[in-house]
């Protein structure tokens, strides 16, 4: 359950203030840490004491010290030196790693119990059950933020988002998949949307210093019951397909900013195509010239607006027109008419949206 750098790293500090080695072996007769070059030459010893009534033995000049984990040994700790102090010394580690292993665990219950309750395998009774056992609020604000990065590059991801959010026990870091971080954050009274975005900014700028491109964020609403967590992770997860989709300049996105994209995202795919037909005639928005999508799109930008249209185009008004007059021709929409260009833009996100799924079959 520790890891043994872990455990390594605890005793090279012991060792670092009471000048005297350490050594942790396993139950099975595995060297997990030490502080001293021979430690092997104690496994069979340490084997022979595993099975002994006593918790504390010398053997071969060497203090050992049995580790339980709810009654049951876990490890067996050596105490190595001259030192009129090593029994006490050996009693300090052996108690500081037991400690270890109960907080360990506590972690392990929680990281599971989220888990669990993000995936929604459990039931309503279980949660409130398992949440007050492992001592979890269960009436407290939350949001579920999804940290979505290659971890097949990096490995120590989830040890950095949780660097931010760790040392905070009302929040949890876990992961559910190999791609996404998952943090479910528990808010202040006062909290706001606004304060969210800092949050996941927070987040971007860690990725930010290693000049990775490949790290999207996105969040769900806000939520006050335990048991609509698994509502905002949802969303969260929604948000981040949306936000691929429709907002690929965008690093960070809102379940509550997807606007019209939510609804085309939830859209069968035979009803998009049934609708791409009626509109265009059997043709597609691909099938329209660069030059005539950057008309169409810097015209949406500019809310319809011929003359900043083209004055940001370096073009003539009657060029503009006439391209807009060339559009409605080929598909009977004008852009002009706030009707026909509402059509047109949710028609291009509606073919965005199915290109974006035809990628993920492949």
């Amino acid at each position: 359950m520790i890891s043994n750098q872990i455990l390594q790293n605890t005793i090279d500090g012991l060792k670092n203030i009471t000048r005297l080695d350490l050594c942790i072996i396993d139950t099975e007769g595995k060297v997990l840490a030490t502080t001293f070059p021979d430690a092997d030459s104690y496994i069979n010893p340490a084997l022979a004491f595993v099975e002994s009534p006593a918790d504390s033995q010398v053997i071969q000049g060497c203090q050992f010290f049995k580790v339980f984990d709810d009654h049951q040994i876990e490890y067996v700790l050596l105490a190595n030196g001259d030192s009129e102090d090593v029994y006490m010394v050996g009693k300090i580690a052996s108690f500081q790693i037991q400690n270890l292993l109960v907080a360990y665990k506590e972690r392990f219950d929680k990281d599971n119990f989220i888990k669990n309750l993000l995936l929604d395998n459990l039931l309503l009774v279980d949660i409130y059950n398992r949440a007050k056992k492992l001592h979890i609020e269960t009436e407290v604000r939350r949001v579920v933020y999804i940290v979505e990065t290659n971890r097949e590059k990096d490995g120590n991801e989830l040890e950095k988002v949780r660097g931010i959010f760790g040392g905070k026990s009302r929040d949890f870091v876990t992961a559910v998949d190999e791609k996404n971080i998952i943090v479910v954050k528990e808010l202040a009274p006062n909290e706001t949307y606004d304060d969210l975005k800092k949050t996941a900014d927070v987040i971007l700028n860690l990725f930010r210093t290693e000049a990775r491109t490949d790290v999207y964020i996105a969040y769900g609403t806000v939520v006050t019951e335990i048991k609509e967590v698994s509502r905002s992770y949802k969303e969260a997860r929604m948000a981040l397909d949306v936000g691929k989709i429709f907002f690929e300049e965008k690093n960070i996105i809102a379940y509550s900013a997807l606007g019209i994209g939510r609804l085309i995202y939830q859209l069968p795919i035979p009803l998009c195509k049934m609708f791409i037909r009626e509109i265009f005639d059997g043709k597609s928005p691909d099938d329209f010239d660069e030059e005539t999508l950057s008309t169409i799109n810097k015209f949406f930008e500019n809310s319809l607006n011929v003359s900043e249209t083209s004055r940001q185009l370096y073009i003539h008004r009657n060029t503009l027109v006439y391209r807009l007059d060339k559009l409605q021709k080929s598909t009977g929409l004008d852009l002009r008419v706030f009707e026909d260009a509402i059509t047109f833009k949710i028609a291009l996100m509606v073919v965005k949206y199915m290109k974006y799924m035809e990628t993920l079959d492949y």
